[in-house]
């Protein structure tokens, strides 16, 4: 039995194939093959694009796959939730879906799109954001480009955006957030409900939130006079608690912590100031809470 997994193709590709491989799976693609070789005998890959992932998942052509929350609502696909993994093509915070117009428009709030034209790749969920804000307006499907289409070809845009760069280069203006999306591990309901897949699909979200939540973590290891100790254990944060190790000379104590990759870079100059000396900072592959 094999477990048919479905990779994003496209913008989540790359950061997918990084987060398996913190995760302990590695992935080989072929520039003109869609089916990757992972090295799980257990586990057959599908590179599939972010967009059509959940219809896939739906229909049972696959088990499982990671695509983006929003396409999962624009299909509103019947899936499984397995996982949310906050993490996208550059970064670990969640993408936005907004409304967007050249910076000179008159448009300034949702209501003066009455009878306006939107472009856009979510259609059905920009109709439904449409109606809920009481709005008549026309959303045409777009084939890419979308950030060039206003003001000529539409009106407004609803486009996707992590950091703001591209529309801020395009001179467009935000009026609005629709939603917010992070990717999800999903699957097929019937899938879910096989023990064999379901097993082998929660080991698989596990190892990937550990890789995620690793990304975030560092370790820090240190040797501290034991007359210190109590100064030094004061400022560390930790999971639970740090681990504190004697060493060969009775004086001395090792203690090792995980903290916050952020919290680090400032705390360890304050580490050496309470006395702590031989400070090691090294990197996580999986943090498994």
């Amino acid at each position: 039995m094999k477990l048919k997994i479905g990779i994003p193709k496209g913008s989540l590709q790359e950061s997918t194939l990084n987060l398996f491989r913190k995760a302990g799976y590695h992935i080989t693609c072929h520039s003109r093959s869609y089916y990757p070789f992972i090295d799980d005998p257990e586990i057959e890959c599908m590179l599939i694009r972010a967009q059509e992932m959940a219809i896939y998942v739906e229909n049972g052509v696959l088990d499982t796959g990671l695509t983006g929350w929003d396409w999962v609502m624009e299909q509103a696909a019947d899936v499984v939730e397995v996982a949310n993994l906050s993490y996208a093509k550059e970064g670990l915070t969640p993408v936005r879906w907004v409304l967007a117009v050249p910076e000179t428009s008159p448009i300034k709030s949702i209501n003066d799109l009455e009878g306006k034209r939107i472009s856009t790749e979510l259609v059905n969920v920009t109709k439904k954001y449409l109606d809920k804000k009481g709005v008549n307006a026309k959303v045409f499907f777009s084939w890419g480009a979308t950030e060039v289409k206003a003001p000529d070809l539409a009106d407004a845009i609803v486009e996707l955006t992590e950091t703001g760069s591209s529309l801020r280069a395009n001179k467009l203006r935000i009026v609005d957030t629709l939603m917010e999306s992070t990717t999800r591990l999903i699957a097929n309901k019937d899938a879910w409900g096989d023990e064999w897949k379901r097993t082998k699909m929660e080991n698989l979200a596990c190892l990937l939130r550990g890789a995620l939540l690793a990304e975030q973590k560092v370790g820090i290891k240190m040797n501290v006079k034991k007359k210190d100790l109590d100064r030094v254990v004061s400022i560390l944060p930790a999971l639970h608690t740090p681990t504190i190790s004697d060493l060969t000379d009775p004086d001395w104590a090792d203690i090792e912590v995980i903290m916050d990759e952020k919290v680090a870079r400032d705390l360890m100059p304050a580490l050496k100031r309470a006395g702590a000396t031989g400070i090691v900072e090294y990197p996580l592959s999986k943090v498994i809470p």
